[in-house]
């Protein structure tokens, strides 16, 4: 072999890539060899979009209601987390629709699907309740976007890395709400 031609590797074989690529090029980022399941990985995507647009509309509504002494503090905080979450539902819609799948926004079947929950305050729930209501729903999130990474692992780098982001800043949600009930009712502890 002369200096100027390049080792071939013996990883992949890149005549047949080229032609698989080809072949599927309406299935835009998805290879053949692609290798979970795609209506699981679909399925699982869509409940954390679900979960994201319900935490999305559980903190707008806690932003509204919040009252007492500390609610400007905790309501600008509520904003916060609700732009953050619409984020990362865009990101999670945008990642099924690249994958080939429909990011599933209906509405009558946001609350099945989601792992969080909608919450039960009213106009009159302590601040404390409302962000202990948040706290709960982050770590819920946070232990299934644990599991979605180890579900993606290397079979799905990319998307396990975009969960891995959102896991990220979930945590530091957590604790930013962790930090706020110490603040709000020093008394009170944590979930």
């Amino acid at each position: 072999m002369t200096a100027t031609q390049p080792q071939k590797t013996e990883l992949y074989d890149v005549e047949k890539v080229r032609q698989e690529a080809r072949q599927s090029i309406e299935e835009g980022a998805i290879t053949e060899d692609y290798p979970l399941d795609l209506e699981q990985t679909y399925k699982l995507l869509n409940e954390a979009l679900a979960s994201e647009i319900l935490c999305v509309l559980r903190y707008r509504h806690h932003e509204v209601i919040a009252k007492g002494i500390n609610y400007p503090q905790v309501a600008a905080e509520f904003a916060e987390h609700a732009a953050s979450e619409h984020e990362h539902m865009m990101v999670l819609a945008e990642r099924i629709d690249q994958l080939g799948g429909d990011p599933d926004f209906n509405p009558a079947t946001i609350v099945q699907r989601s792992s969080t929950e909608y919450g039960s305050s009213g106009p009159n729930v302590e601040l404390v309740e409302l962000i202990k209501e948040d706290l709960v729903a982050e770590r819920v999130v946070i232990e299934i976007y644990r599991k979605l990474v180890n579900y993606f692992g290397n079979a799905d780098p990319t998307t396990r890395r975009l969960i891995e982001q959102l896991l990220a800043d979930e945590e530091d949600h957590a604790s930013d709400l962790a930090d706020l009930i110490a603040a709000v009712d020093p008394r009170k502890k944590p979930v």
